[in-house]
């Protein structure tokens, strides 16, 4: 069980992870929220190559939809880390829920990272940040573990405490965006 602010998670891991960047991870959620329950079904962490078309095009679609749309921010999204990033997805309704990308260490930091991290319109206010973040922690744990560097919108920085991540230096516009770098170590 996870303990985050108001709710209980419990994480039931359906398939494992057998090795670093081959792997495909299905975890079931439960999630115990005030007095209605949420269950998030085929929630998954799956490769660029091991990822469907429709499961492709959904997670971009809900990038496009909060980074380019939503935040009015015009950026080059394929900036060629994605064929290297395990894909995390947290389905909800008929579409994507919440979702973000790791990278292993050596790609983008020396550290792992995680980045692209949303949540839809839809899915907002149910906690599913908080589950994303833990199913992206687990999977970093489960292959290997070891610091994580973020690059995170400055607004977010109490969630990603919430998650043990430690602000370091100082605030800086990342595609007009306040941003700042933060570090979890294990």
């Amino acid at each position: 069980m996870y303990l985050h602010s108001r709710h209980t998670t419990s994480r039931i891991k359906m398939r494992g992870c057998v090795s670093a960047h081959t792997s495909c991870c299905s975890y079931r959620y439960i999630c115990s929220m005030y007095s209605q329950n949420l269950i998030i079904d085929k929630a998954f962490v799956k490769k660029l190559s091991d990822l469907s078309p429709d499961e492709l095009y959904g997670i971009l679609q809900a990038r496009n939809e909060v980074f380019v749309v939503e935040q009015q921010c015009v950026y080059q999204d394929a900036d060629g880390y994605d064929r290297e990033a395990l894909h995390v997805v947290l389905p909800y309704e008929e579409g994507i829920g919440a979702y973000c990308r790791i990278l292993p260490p050596g790609i983008k930091y020396t550290e792992w990272s995680i980045g692209r991290v949303l949540t839809a319109g839809a899915a907002r206010g149910k906690k599913l940040g908080h589950l994303l973040m833990t199913t992206a922690l687990d999977t970093i744990a489960a292959h290997g573990g070891g610091g994580i560097r973020i690059s995170a919108q400055a607004y977010l920085q109490r969630f990603y405490e919430s998650h043990g991540f430690v602000r370091i230096g100082d605030e800086y516009l990342e595609d007009n965006i306040p941003h700042i770098e933060m570090l979890r170590t294990d």
